[in-house]
Order: structure tokens, then C-alpha cells, then sequence
């Protein structure tokens, strides 16, 4: 039986030594599957009278190879299944396969189903660098426990993985959507010291509601070490064993659908010492692929597994907050709602306010942040431990936040969709504004509530207004919201309260108004929310607006009473006072 593979081996490099350069077919129209171009050669290497092995090509010259792990392939198969089979492609037609240059499929059926739940994409870009991350390179595992068949998305006219090509503007190809989750490395599988382990290890995607559509998502990041002494050393990229970096994205309103896979609206970071997760051990008995097949791969390794070692969906939530030793906390608010990336709302970093644009050290030095719209909040000690509170302007802020701002972008102008890094590649190019309105805030006395605030609104980079809260005699401190004491899902029931709450003040503040002799039917359009989300912008809007209108008004009279009545109400969320 050996034999007979390597002698299969050694005819696959002499034919490709005589072979023509690639010549992959252009075509307008998407490619689903692989163009298989020449008739299967059928081997059978255990003679059982069934084949074991399918020999094709792919774009008439590439070489492939379809394995059958499950023993159930037929004579008359063309091709592999989908459930328990692997297809290996030599892609850069040198001989070898998974390895340089190649790319690798494998699907896994667990349970004998006939449904796959779970597959690894092995793709390993030539040349590779050493001693760090290779971002073309992928060693990804899918694992699906709601089995809808849809796993890594291969572009199959480029013959690449193409994890982020989508329909509209975010029903993406891959396997993002519902209950889910992948472990991911951007590394040669063969540099890999243990792939049993990942770098995104794993990536959770949660259906809460069953309704198909991701919910919530978890990336946990195991930052791996890279070995410098040696530099001949073949494998140099080394798990740590510890999840030191933790991005957690929320969509609170639950507003997902078709249309509008993707909508998270509050995302949370923490970086620091972290927590093991070595035991975190996941046994998979039909992982093995079938070994008489083991001497066609450069790198069998992944092949030979039986286990993977990754966080799952019922651990994750309280191995942040209860077992993680975090030294930061960053948290990201998408105020303008137009945040449809798969993965998070991205992180405003706390840098210069009014410096605009990827790494010019402004908050959206992140090349995936959104430019103008989002709002930052930044606990650099984690003195609030990810705790939440809603404020004085009944939204939703980070208990423990130094200071913190928010970029308006009130009629979401400037949209990101979910560009960034990726935008220009996929003609989702961001407008960046010249010039935006910043709303500063600051914790003053350092009691882990944010009480004094600061608004540039013509955008020329000075705070022209600012209020101390507690000079104003307002409410500073506020119920703490410990997420480490709940469920994932009780994240929504915050947004609704802090969105009611929103609404019942604006309510209010139009009657203000109205007693007033405000004309706020200026504001028609802000008065009837036809969802959660606009309940929370549009009682954000109205209330400034009336504030900003009996403000001014109080200023050009003078009148001193109408001032404090005005800011007790309006930074007090006390609508109801000021109409006594």
C-alpha cells in the first residue's frame, strides 16, 4: 500500500516538471465549486474494489487529489463528497501538495450523519516570511454545531480563500452567521508548533435567538510567540496556551435581517495577562484522515489530529470576566448605526480627537475604525473591570473610562458599512470628512463615572462649551451593570432601558418646549421612532435640540433662573422637573 502512494507521488513530480505555467480561466460570473477539467483517475488502495482516491485537475493543468476518509466514494464518482472527504490542490503545480504555494480542504462528519460538521482550509502562501505573521497564509478550522453546510469561502476563479466577499452589504459567503465559530492563524501550517491551537482561538459567533443571524460575537486571541533564535528552524510560530486579547461585539437591538446581516452596535476590548484555556480540550473522533493517504501531503500533521484546544460558546463569557487578568479596557459605541462589519463595531483608540484618518494617531488609527461616528470610552488601568452604567445622558457608557469621545456623524455621512481596512479593495471607499463635531467627556474626580463634558460642534478643534456635572448639582454616580453577573443576552435588556429611558425624556423635553413657547415642530422628523434604535437617536437629538433652543434663549435674556432650570433638566435627564 505504500508503495503504491509513493509511486503516485513521484509520477505527480515528473508530470508537473513537463507541465505549462497555470492558466486559470477569467470568467464575469461567480464560481461556486471547482472547474474539475480532466476525467478522474479512480485508486483503490486498499482492494476493496471501491476507489480510495480520485486523481483530477483543476484549469486543465492543476493537480488534484480527492481523498475519501469515510470509505463510502464509487466507482463512478467524479469527485469527492462533501461530509467526510479532503481535497488536496496542488496549486503552484510544483509536485508537492499542502505545502508551499498550496491550498488544502478537508471536511469532517463527527457524528455519521452524512452532514459535515466541521472543515479546515489549509493555505499556505509561496514564498513565506519567517518569524511572523503571513496574512495570505491560512490554517483555518470551521466548526458549525448548527450544520447548515456552509463553511470557508474559497474564490474559486482566483483558487484563494475569500473569507470576506459577500452579497450586498454584509451577507458574507462565509459561515459568520448564527451559531458558529472558527479557529483561525495567518501562518504555514508546517511553521505551526501545535495545530491544535490557533491565534483566533477561537472566533464565537452566537445565534441567541435562533432566528440564523449572529447576535453576538467573541474573537479571542491567543498572540502566539515567534522564535529568533534559530532562524533555519522550519516551524517558529508557538501558541501561548492564554487568551490575552478579548474583542466582544454586541448587537443590542436586535435589529439583524436580511438586508442587514451584521449590525453591532457596542463593542468591548480587553488586553492583558488574561487566562489559560489549555484545558479547554475538544475531542473530534473523525478528525483522522485516512492514513494510507498520509504520504501525498508535505505537512500531515493536521491530518493526524484527533483534538482541537479552544474556548467554546459556553465558556467564553465567564472565562473573560471571571478568570482573565486584564490590565485594559477599551469600549466603542456605533452612535450613527452604520457599523455592518462581521465581526465588531471597531475600536476608537485613545489618541488625539481631531487627527482623522488610518494610523495617524487619532481615535480611528485603527485601519478598520470607522472615521467619524462612533464614540470611544477608554479605561487604561481596567479599574472598572468592564462594568457598565447608563449616565447622565441615558446612554450606555464604560464604568472606570478616564474620558472618552464621540465623533458626530449625525446623518451617518461618512459611512463605513464595513469597509475600513478592506474598504478600497471591495469599492466601499469611506468618505472622510474635513471637518466633524467632537463631544469630549472625562471623569474629574475619579470615581469611575464620566462627569464632565465638552463639545466642539463647528469642528474647528476647540471646545467651545463645556460643563462639570458636578458643579451643576446633577446625579454623577448611577446603578453599575456588572456584565460578569449575567447572561450575553442581558446586554439588550440595557440598550431597551436606556432607550426607553431616552424616549420618556424627550417626551418630556417636548412638553418643555412646549410650555415654553419653543416652536419644536421644527422636529417633526425626530417624533415618531419607528424602532429601538431610533427611539435612542432620536430622543438623543430631540432633547439637544430643545436644550440647545431654551439655552439660548436663557443666555440672550439672561436669564439666570431659565439657565439652571434648563441644565438641571436636560444634564439630569429631569425633563419632568423643569415642567413643574
Amino acid at each position: 500500500m505504500k508503495k503504491t502512494v509513493i509511486i503516485i507521488s513521484l509520477l505527480f513530480c515528473v508530470s508537473t516538471i513537463l507541465s505549462q505555467p497555470i492558466q486559470i480561466k477569467k470568467s464575469l460570473i461567480r464560481s461556486f465549486k471547482p472547474d474539475f477539467t480532466s476525467a478522474p483517475q479512480r485508486i483503490d488502495l486498499d482492494n476493496d474494489g471501491d476507489p480510495d482516491l480520485i486523481k483530477s485537475t483543476v484549469f486543465d493543468t492543476i493537480p488534484v487529489f480527492w481523498i475519501d476518509d469515510d470509505d463510502d466514494m464509487q466507482p463512478s464518482d467524479w469527485e469527492g463528497d462533501l461530509d467526510s472527504d479532503c481535497l488536496i490542490i496542488d496549486r503552484n503545480n510544483d509536485g508537492i501538495f499542502a505545502g508551499p504555494g498550496d491550498i488544502s480542504l478537508d471536511w469532517v462528519d463527527n457524528n455519521s450523519d452524512g452532514v459535515a460538521d466541521m472543515q479546515v482550509v489549509v493555505e499556505n502562501s509561496n514564498p513565506h516570511i519567517k518569524n511572523y505573521w503571513e496574512w495570505s497564509s491560512n490554517y483555518m478550522w470551521i466548526i458549525d454545531p448548527e450544520q447548515d453546510e456552509t463553511f470557508n469561502y474559497v474564490n474559486w476563479k482566483e483558487m484563494v480563500l475569500r473569507c470576506w466577499e459577500h452579497y450586498g452589504a454584509a451577507n458574507f459567503y462565509e459561515d459568520y452567521h448564527g451559531q458558529t465559530l472558527f479557529q483561525k492563524a495567518h501562518v504555514h501550517s508546517y511553521r505551526f508548533s501545535d495545530l491544535r491551537y490557533s491565534w483566533e482561538n477561537p472566533f464565537l459567533f452566537y445565534d441567541i435567538d435562533d432566528d440564523g443571524l449572529t447576535e453576538m460575537a467573541i474573537r479571542l486571541e491567543d498572540s502566539c510567540e515567534f522564535k529568533k533564535e534559530n532562524e533555519d528552524d522550519e516551524i517558529d510560530t508557538y501558541p501561548t496556551g492564554k487568551i490575552d486579547h478579548v474583542y466582544m461585539s454586541f448587537d443590542l437591538d436586535n435589529d439583524n435581517g436580511p438586508s442587514n446581516e451584521f449590525d453591532f452596535d457596542l463593542s468591548i476590548r480587553f488586553n492583558g495577562e488574561g487566562f489559560s484555556y489549555t484545558e479547554q480540550i475538544h475531542q473530534f473522533d473523525k478528525m483522522r484522515g485516512l492514513p494510507a493517504a498520509d504520504l501525498l501531503f508535505y505537512d500531515v500533521r493536521w491530518r493526524k489530529m484527533n483534538e482541537l484546544v479552544y474556548t467554546d460558546h459556553d465558556s467564553a463569557w465567564n472565562k473573560v470576566y471571571n478568570e482573565g487578568i486584564w490590565e485594559q479596557c477599551w469600549f466603542t459605541f456605533d452612535e450613527d448605526d452604520d457599523c455592518e462589519r462581521w465581526e465588531r463595531v471597531e475600536f476608537y483608540q485613545p489618541g488625539n480627537p481631531f487627527k482623522i484618518g488610518m494610523q495617524k494617531g487619532g481615535i480611528d488609527n485603527n485601519p478598520q475604525a470607522d472615521a467619524t461616528g462612533d464614540r470611544g470610552e477608554w479605561d487604561t488601568d481596567n479599574s472598572g473591570q468592564g462594568k457598565l452604567y447608563i449616565g447622565f445622558d441615558n446612554r450606555i457608557h464604560l464604568y472606570g473610562a478616564e474620558n472618552g469621545y464621540w465623533r458626530i456623524d449625525q446623518d451617518a455621512d461618512s459611512y463605513q458599512g464595513w469597509g475600513g481596512l478592506y474598504a478600497g479593495q471591495y469599492k466601499r471607499d469611506q468618505k472622510i470628512p474635513e471637518k466633524f463635531a467632537t463631544v469630549g467627556y472625562e471623569d474629574t474626580n475619579n470615581d469611575g463615572f464620566l462627569d464632565f463634558v465638552k463639545y466642539d460642534l463647528n469642528g474647528d478643534t476647540i471646545f467651545e462649551k463645556s460643563f462639570n456635572l458636578n458643579e451643576l448639582g446633577v446625579k454623577t454616580s448611577f446603578e453599575i451593570y456588572n456584565p460578569a453577573e449575567v447572561k450575553p443576552e442581558n446586554l439588550n435588556q440595557l440598550f431597551e432601558k436606556a432607550a426607553s429611558q431616552m424616549w420618556q425624556q424627550a417626551e418630556l423635553a417636548i412638553e418643555a418646549a412646549r410650555v415654553s413657547n419653543i416652536n419644536y415642530k421644527w422636529y417633526a422628523q425626530l417624533m415618531h421612532p419607528k424602532s429601538l434604535n431610533e427611539k435612542y437617536r432620536f430622543g438623543y437629538w430631540l432633547q439637544f435640540y430643545i436644550f440647545t433652543d431654551l439655552y439660548n434663549r436663557a443666555e440672550e435674556t439672561n436669564n439666570k433662573q431659565l439657565r439652571n432650570k434648563t441644565l438641571k433638566a436636560y444634564f439630569g435627564q429631569n425633563w419632568e422637573s423643569f415642567n413643574k
